[in-house]
């Protein structure tokens, strides 16, 4: 599950794009009870997300020109440039160098070998996200991919990721889950998914979604619905996962939340994927 420990691979900040930032602010702060802190001329229009003190994530205002309205998942890197060289290496692109960003950090953006994007912070003075385990933060990243095992060769050449198969109930099949290395079942952080488990995936294409805990899982979507965004997957449970719905907020903007029953893929075994089908969510 994601700590706020700052391991190295984790999932290690999330940055909201979008081209209604007043309506972003409204959304999520009403949503999941955030409260929006604008960051100064130095940012460049950068505010930060916090939840009872603690940030929670980061917001832009973006243009069509600029890019895709969408979250976008940021991981722990202890040298930002040997990233970038790793993401070459692997057969990755770099859309976005490595920059230095105030006390925040050296950040750089990337894409895998199937299009999705992904970033990388080396962390300065800034310590990152500082809620995880509870309503309203980051609980799971899942990436969306046209290839699961290549997916997964890719990000453990990058970050020295492993993965594991966590059986899904009722013989559904088998959940592919991303690990840091050595770290054990306890920072489990995300999934592998196909795309073609997700009606949507195949619009959105290969992509990055994050997951947010929430304390009731129907109720958070009617207040999504209620704060004008939309409903795209029903409320599902899932014996020992929890309740889980995919939504968008006004924007068009993907996310998923989750009412955990526990942390998710507490108990996958140690065999690497082999195209065993993933779950169908």
């Amino acid at each position: 599950m994601l700590t706020t420990r700052g391991v190295a691979g984790a999932p290690d900040w999330i940055g909201l794009g979008t081209p209604d930032l007043d309506g972003a602010i409204a959304f999520y702060t009403g949503l999941f009870g955030w409260e929006y802190r604008a960051g100064g001329p130095e940012t460049g229009g950068y505010g930060v997300f916090t939840l009872d003190g603690k940030t929670a994530g980061g917001v832009r205002a973006v243009t069509g020109e600029q890019a895709k309205p969408s979250w976008s998942v940021y991981f722990r890197s202890p040298d930002a440039h040997a990233a970038a060289r790793a993401v070459e290496q692997a057969g990755g692109s770099v859309p976005c160098a490595p920059t230095d960003v105030l006390d925040f950090g050296t950040v750089a953006g990337f894409k895998d070998r199937a299009g999705a994007f992904f970033g990388v912070r080396q962390p300065k003075r800034s310590p990152g996200p500082g809620a995880a385990g509870v309503a309203g933060s980051l609980c799971w990243a899942e990436l969306h991919t046209l290839d699961v095992p290549a997916a997964a060769a890719f990000y453990g050449a990058v970050f020295g990721w492993e993965t594991g198969l966590t059986p899904l109930p009722g013989g559904g099949g088998s959940y592919t889950v991303i690990r840091t290395r050595d770290g054990g079942e306890e920072v489990s952080f995300g999934g592998l998914v196909p795309l073609s488990a997700r009606a949507a995936g195949a619009v959105a294409g290969p992509h990055w979604l994050p997951c947010f805990e929430v304390d009731d899982c129907d109720a958070a979507v009617a207040d999504v619905e209620r704060l004008g965004g939309r409903l795209t997957r029903r409320p599902v449970e899932r014996q020992g996962v929890g309740g889980f719905a995919d939504v968008t907020d006004p924007d068009g903007v993907e996310f998923v939340l989750i009412k955990s029953a526990r942390p998710l893929g507490a108990r996958p075994s140690r065999e690497r994927p082999t195209g065993t089908q993933p779950p169908q969510r």
